[in-house]
C-alpha cells in the first residue's frame, strides 16, 4: 500500500474523478441489504476526501447517480434519495470547518423535494469556501451533458449569437455542467469493471484510467494513494513522442 510521504507533490493530478463502484456487492458478501453497502459508501467518500485533501488534490469528481440509475428497483431508488440527504446532512459540518466548496453537476431537478432541499441547502452554506471542490455528479450523463450543450450552441446559432465557424473545443467546454473546471488527470473505477459508464467522455480525453478490484466501501487512504502512485509513474504524452516528451522535461 503506498502512503502519502511516497507521492511526488510536482506530479500530483489537480483533479480526480472517481467512479464508485461495488456498494452492493460488497453488501451481497456480508448478507447485507443492498442500502447498507450504499451507507457504508458514504463513510469511505468522507475517507478518501480527507486523504485527497491531504494530498492536495483541489477537485473530486464523483459519480453518485446516473441518468441510468433510476431503472433500478424503486426500493433502492428511494433508500439512495434518503442516503443522499442523510449524507449531506452528515458531512455539511465537516466540509465547512475544512473550507470544501461543493458543486453539483447534472440534472438535479428529478430529486425529490426533500434531498434536492438539503442538497441546495448544502452549496449554499459551502458557498463561501475557497479550498478544495467536491464535485458531484447526480442525474449525471455524459451523453445528457453533450447533448445539453449541443442543443445551447445551436440555439444560440439560431438566435445569431453564435456563427458556426466560431464554434470550437473551448465554445463545446464553456456549455457543459463542468464549466470552468480542470479536466480530471486521473479517473478511478473500483469494484473491478472496466468500463467508463457514460462518465465524463468529453472531459478524461487525456484522461489516465485506473481500475481496482476494491469494492468502493473497502477503498480508502491508502488505495486512493495506490491510484495516484501508479499514475505518477506514467508518461502523459498528449500526442507527442517519448522523446519530445522527456526533451521538454529537461528544459524545464
Amino acid at each position: 500500500m503506498a502512503t502519502l510521504s511516497q507521492l511526488d507533490k510536482a506530479k500530483m493530478p489537480k483533479h480526480v474523478a472517481i467512479i464508485m463502484d461495488g456498494n452492493g456487492r460488497w453488501a451481497k458478501a456480508r448478507n447485507l441489504d443492498r442500502s447498507a453497502g450504499h451507507k457504508a459508501g458514504v463513510k469511505a467518500l468522507h475517507n478518501v476526501l480527507d486523504a485527497a485533501d491531504k494530498a492536495g488534490i483541489e477537485y473530486v469528481t464523483v459519480y453518485t447517480f446516473s441518468t441510468e440509475n433510476w431503472n433500478r428497483p424503486k426500493e433502492e431508488v428511494d433508500a439512495l434519495m434518503n442516503l443522499i440527504a442523510w449524507g449531506i446532512d452528515q458531512e455539511k459540518q465537516e466540509m465547512i470547518d475544512r473550507n470544501v466548496r461543493l458543486r453539483i453537476v447534472g440534472d438535479i431537478s428529478r430529486m425529490p423535494d426533500f434531498a434536492r432541499h438539503k442538497t441546495e441547502e448544502c452549496v449554499e452554506a459551502l458557498k463561501h469556501c475557497t479550498g478544495s471542490t467536491l464535485v458531484v455528479a447526480f442525474n449525471y450523463g455524459s451523453r445528457f451533458e453533450l447533448t445539453s450543450a449541443m442543443q445551447q450552441i445551436a440555439q444560440e446559432v439560431k438566435q445569431g449569437q453564435l456563427q458556426p465557424d466560431d464554434i470550437t473545443e473551448q465554445t463545446i467546454n464553456e456549455h457543459l455542467f463542468t464549466k470552468g473546471m480542470p479536466e480530471p488527470e486521473l479517473l478511478i473505477r473500483t469494484g473491478g469493471e472496466k468500463r467508463i459508464s457514460n462518465y465524463l467522455l468529453w472531459q478524461i480525453a487525456y484522461s489516465e484510467l485506473y481500475f481496482c478490484d476494491t469494492y468502493w466501501p473497502d477503498f480508502g487512504a491508502d488505495e486512493l494513494y495506490d491510484a495516484i502512485l501508479d499514475y505518477q509513474s506514467r508518461e502523459r504524452r498528449f500526442g507527442k513522442t517519448s522523446a519530445q516528451v522527456q526533451e521538454e522535461n529537461n528544459q524545464a
